[in-house]
């Protein structure tokens, strides 16, 4: 089921690099940011509640909270970033270099997490890196 989500996951980031371009027009990009936080807050937590998966939250750990306000942050500065990018550059060039967060989420988990690479792994997280390196020169 995992494909699924991502490959859903995938088709829903290039309709955002596409939408966030047509939108960003004359918008300051951190603006743009704070809009598109509210309406995802919004849907986000309206998903909670409608499935009733508000429950979950007196079982969070400290943990938890910590490392999902950390994922929180990189998020924000994540889309604070794309957007500035979007401001005067292509889509065609931007959302590229954006996906080699990619290639660089495959190295972390790697050397944080301590998930298994192998080879078939390696050459596509290398395919991407070449890839955003061309489009960048």
């Amino acid at each position: 089921m995992w494909k699924y989500y991502a490959i859903l996951s995938a088709f829903f980031a290039a309709a955002t690099a596409i939408l966030a371009k047509i939108g960003i027009k004359g918008v300051n990009g951190n603006l743009a940011t704070a809009i598109r936080t509210v309406v995802i807050l919004f849907i986000a937590w309206g998903i909670v509640l409608a499935s009733g998966e508000i429950s979950e939250l007196k079982t969070l750990s400290k943990n938890n909270l910590i490392f999902l306000a950390l994922s929180g942050v990189a998020t924000g500065l994540s889309w604070i970033f794309y957007f500035k990018a979007l401001e005067t550059g292509n889509v065609s060039k931007v959302a590229p270099i954006d996906k080699l967060s990619v290639a660089i989420a495959m190295g972390l988990a790697f050397l944080i997490l301590k998930e298994p690479i192998d080879t078939k792994t390696l050459i596509g997280g290398l395919m991407i890196v070449g890839g955003s390196l061309v489009i960048l020169l």
